[in-house]
């Protein structure tokens, strides 16, 4: 099996439009991936399989910090190191670009995202109430900062 990260491209939008639906119950729209494209702040890439899209990630870049927006992972990929091999990647991204601190949003139910983020050093830092709007559930905020 061999595994590749590129950098996000329009012709995959209607692939990953398919991978949201699988995985998020409010799921991005085409214009929010051409808007986040369009974005000089943002770094956007997808991990493939054999050439498959297994799925993909994206942050901001803002100041000395790095916000991760998304990272999504196909039902059928997951629980195989994709989202470590990803998020490696964003964060050795970050850094090339000397930025060492990164924040992100995750829903408080998510067990496999929060230890996902836990092994990377990522540590809860707040709640943000009712953040989620399909069902008003709080989303814990975590920071990983490398001095």
């Amino acid at each position: 099996m061999s595994i590749d990260i590129l950098e996000m491209k329009k012709d995959q939008i209607k692939a990953l439009l398919t991978l949201e639906e699988r995985c998020f119950s409010i799921p991005w729209t085409e214009n929010m991936f051409l808007e986040e494209l369009e974005n000089s702040l943002a770094k956007y890439v997808v991990i493939r399989s054999s050439g498959k899209i297994a799925g993909y990630g994206g942050m901001w870049f803002i100041l000395d910090e790095a916000h991760i927006t998304n990272i999504a992972i196909d039902p059928n990929y997951q629980k195989q190191g994709f989202g470590s091999h990803i998020l490696s990647y964003m964060i050795k991204e970050a850094e090339e670009h000397h930025i060492y601190k990164m924040t992100l949003e995750v829903r408080k139910s998510n067990k496999a995202a929060l230890q996902l983020y836990k092994k990377f050093n990522f540590e809860e830092y707040g709640i943000r109430p009712r953040y989620y709007e399909d069902n008003q559930e709080d989303a814990i905020i975590m920071w990983r900062k490398k001095c």
